[in-house]
């Protein structure tokens, strides 16, 4: 029995010490997450098409609680149809919304919440909503693979 004990000790301190980040790394990983989300919605907020697609990878799924799961495709194109319709919607990051979750092996996780603001009838009209984007990194590039958008 006391073996057991032991052993299960053993067990959670080796586990704890290789899934444990330092918050040193945890830091500079929301850094370069919010850098990037803040550079992936310049170029939406600024209708940079060719800019903005390369945030994202071919294979992206996109989750909409309204829309339903549409692609990389239908992201290009919808930016492109804001952009030919001088549609004025822009989006910002709510501040204090950012969280940021390493994700081992692949990339990170970021959560939020994030407003859009329109004009619609002579009038700025403005919602908030959550999101959660999956980033992959590979070869120090990071692309969002996942987008879920809820709370619409």
């Amino acid at each position: 029995m006391k073996q057991i004990i032991l052993l299960s000790i053993a067990l959670v301190v080796v586990s704890a010490t290789t899934n444990a980040q330092s918050s040193s790394d945890i830091s500079a990983l929301r850094a370069e997450i919010a850098s990037l989300d803040s550079s992936v919605f310049s170029s939406f907020n600024n209708r940079d098409v060719q800019k903005f697609k390369g945030y994202f990878s071919e294979d992206l799924e996109f989750f909409h609680d309204k829309g339903g799961l549409t692609g990389y495709a239908h992201t290009i194109e919808f930016l492109q149809t804001l952009a030919n319709s001088k549609s004025d919607l822009k989006r910002e990051l709510v501040t204090g919304s950012l969280e940021v979750f390493p994700i081992p092996g692949y990339g990170a996780m970021q959560i939020g919440a994030h407003r859009f603001t329109h004009t619609e009838n002579n009038r700025i009209e403005s919602a908030t909503f959550k999101f959660v984007h999956i980033w992959r990194k590979n070869n120090n590039s990071w692309k969002i693979t996942r987008v879920i958008s809820y709370d619409h």
